[in-house]
């Protein structure tokens, strides 16, 4: 399948983009048309392509319901993570971000709830280091990773899913450092550095198709391990032969920091 891949231009020496306010973003959009390639049943591995699916069932029914999110979904997600990756520590920080498609009407109805246009990787690696550093309250650590883990919660196929770039395929002259700028009504701006990604051919994109509420992606935002991947670009994009009447996309990712100590 081939489906555009939203990347960023170089108009903007530093690109901005809002959690919020989209409409003031600074990100020179490039559609380019890539292969896209359906993950599932391939096997990728955290730690090689820098994502993979896993089964998991949540005694969590809605998704919505923050204090239960806060209060069950948060150990969850630790115990998953940790799980898969074998660290001393997994801490999730925030009962997670809920985004809907347009189709649903519901995109931007809640703080940073809609889906992710241009490609992008969460956090650079000077973040990284600065929110592990604050995570890891002064103890020593001989690794520090940061998780992402997406979970559609509507009812598949999904009209605008992740897509995830294979960590192997991307190089430094790709991505450019960008402000991820945080504007939640009432609350003062603040933001911290992102990045955006540029466009190469040799990019490997892959999805995961009819996901289901039982399973999600575990995906990497930084590793400070040279040996492992990285980071993953990630990007929602429209599949070209989504069905007309595919229910609206409703998803839910939790953020997660990983260490492994001296």
């Amino acid at each position: 399948m081939e489906a555009l891949i939203a990347y960023s231009g170089r108009k903007f020496a530093r690109p901005r983009y809002y959690a919020n306010a989209h409409e003031r973003d600074e990100v020179d959009i490039v559609p380019v048309p890539m292969t896209m390639t359906d993950a599932r049943g391939l096997g990728t591995s955290i730690d090689r392509e820098g994502f993979e699916l896993v089964p998991h069932k949540s005694a969590v029914t809605d998704f919505a319901d923050r204090d239960k999110v806060a209060r069950v979904h948060m150990r969850e997600i630790e115990d998953l993570v940790q799980a898969r990756t074998g660290a001393d520590l997994v801490h999730v920080g925030a009962p997670g971000l809920l985004r809907f498609s347009e189709k649903s009407g519901k995109a931007g109805s809640l703080d940073n709830s809609m889906p992710a246009r241009f490609a992008h990787i969460d956090i650079s690696d000077r973040t990284a280091q600065a929110f592990g550093e604050r995570g890891a309250n002064g103890r020593i650590f001989v690794r520090c990773a940061h998780y992402n883990v997406w979970r559609a919660i509507s009812p598949p196929p999904q009209d605008v899913p992740l897509a995830f770039c294979d960590a192997r395929s991307i190089s430094a002259q790709d991505l450019i450092a960008a402000d991820a700028v945080f504007d939640a009504p009432g609350q003062p701006e603040w933001s911290f550095e992102g990045v955006v990604v540029a466009h190469n051919p040799a990019h490997r994109w892959h999805w995961f198709s009819q996901m289901t509420i039982d399973e999600a992606v575990l995906f990497k935002t930084n590793d400070s391990d040279p040996a492992r991947a990285h980071h993953v670009p990630h990007v929602a994009f429209d599949p070209p032969d989504c069905p007309d009447d595919a229910p609206p996309r409703v998803s839910i990712e939790m953020r997660a920091t990983a260490y492994w100590w001296a």
